[in-house]
């Protein structure tokens, strides 16, 4: 067993099993090709399980009990265990989760050969068909698709929605909600706010009563898909931002007077 080993993990010839395990776990992490973009991450994982898979092995009990191999599986007397899911976000826009769409995600997994000494990394496209309405948080699970090797079960592959800003909607559950700037002539008298749908729709909205900063124009059915019929949406909830005068002139001080004190 070469010092080499445990130069790669970068521990010291003294390192216990509990210290090679937790060595392996976090380089691998970081050195992982699918996490890692580096061109040289491939080989430096393989060199990480060939170091791990060595020195571990010193450590395996005569009593037959589990080891833990770089793969994260079991081996012993037949006895197989699969890694927690590996856990990827997936960036959507308002714009794929209101319509759906395919998103088409390329991993790389490490495959161990026939050999059972060395192992390649291969490429796979995993096709993900987004439906209109999902939400942020919304998991999509790949059964089986992590590394393999024998005496493993792969581990899952896992993505979770999240949703990218917008530059005119936040969403809220089902809902949109849009902020609209208007003067505050307006907010006392009406106005007509237009909004942009995000499906390229005009949208003219009459704002008859008077805007106070708490006010809310609902305008059903304008929102979201709902997951369940996508035929039906949410609301779309306009708020405003009323835009105060910076000066007055002392004629436009009596005429306000006037009209909102007398």
């Amino acid at each position: 067993m070469g010092q080499d080993y445990y130069a790669v993990l970068e521990l010291g010839r003294g390192a216990t099993d509990a210290d090679i395990k937790k060595a392996y776990r976090k380089l691998a992490l970081k050195n992982h090709p699918l996490k890692c973009k580096e061109p040289w991450a491939p080989e430096k994982f393989r060199q990480l399980a060939e170091a791990y898979d060595v020195l571990s092995d010193q450590f395996f009990a005569e009593d037959g009990s589990e080891l833990i191999l770089p793969f994260g599986g079991l081996r012993g007397r037949g006895v197989m265990k699969q890694d927690p899911p590996i856990v990827r976000d997936l960036y959507l826009s308002l714009e794929d989760l209101f319509y759906g769409c395919t998103k088409k995600i390329k991993i790389s997994r490490r495959v161990m050969n026939e050999d059972g000494q060395t192992s390649t990394i291969r490429d796979k496209i995993l096709t993900i068909d987004v439906q209109p309405g999902w939400k942020q948080g919304t998991r999509i699970t790949f059964e089986k698709e992590g590394d393999q090797g024998p005496n493993v079960i792969p581990a899952d592959i896992t993505f979770v929605v999240q949703e990218k800003l917008h530059p005119r909607f936040k969403r809220a559950n089902d809902n949109l909600i849009y902020v609209a700037t208007i003067p505050l002539g307006k907010a006392l008298i009406g106005c007509t706010v237009g909004v942009r749908t995000l499906d390229g729709r005009l949208l003219n909205i009459p704002i008859n009563d008077i805007v106070d900063p708490k006010y809310c124009k609902v305008v059903p059915g304008e929102g979201m898909p709902l997951p369940q019929d996508p035929r039906c949406k949410g609301d779309l909830l306009i708020y405003f931002n009323i835009c105060f005068p910076k000066k007055l002139t002392p004629d436009k001080k009596m005429l306000l007077k006037n009209a909102l004190l007398s």
